[in-house]
């Protein structure tokens, strides 16, 4: 491992611990020469297939893009940091259960509105105003009464 300060290679393990379930392992290490401190974070690579775009390209899969495209959508909504984590978490393994090398954008944009749905009407009309470019305000309406209709029982079960 390359010392981010000084990028020196040599270093020393000072703290290990495994996070997030098991998937992850947190390494403290200090430079040997340098002597300063700095973590690192070790996961299994696993193979994600590549995104195939609206437009017909194709691109690796970036995990930063989902998250980035969920604090968007989420910013100023109660919802933590570790939510949006856990989303991200469960769109991942759905991508890697399809045992595929190619899945649409589109795809991944209906896993991440399922997901919101359950989690904040508003973070998902938001996102999906965004993934599914309403063509005029009537689409937008209409999707607002159909999140509206499908809340509904859930507010009568609630109250009963």
């Amino acid at each position: 491992m390359r010392c981010p300060f000084c990028g020196h290679v040599e270093d020393r393990v000072v703290d290990s611990r495994t996070t997030q379930a098991g998937e992850v392992i947190r390494r403290r290490r200090e430079c040997l020469d340098c002597e300063r401190r700095y973590t690192t974070y070790e996961r299994i690579e696993e193979v994600f297939p590549r995104i195939i775009k609206r437009d017909g390209s194709r691109e690796d899969y970036d995990r930063a893009k989902i998250s980035n495209g969920l604090r968007l959508s989420c910013s100023k909504r109660p919802i933590s940091t570790a939510q949006l984590d856990a989303v991200v978490d469960r769109v991942e393994v759905r991508l890697l259960e399809l045992g595929t090398r190619e899945v649409s954008s589109d795809w991944i944009g209906s896993c991440i509105t399922e997901e919101l749905r359950g989690l904040d009407p508003v973070a998902y009309i938001r996102f999906a105003s965004v993934y599914r470019g309403f063509s005029d305000i009537e689409e937008f309406i209409n999707e607002l009464r159909d999140l509206e209709a499908s809340r509904q029982p859930e507010e009568k079960s609630s109250e009963e």
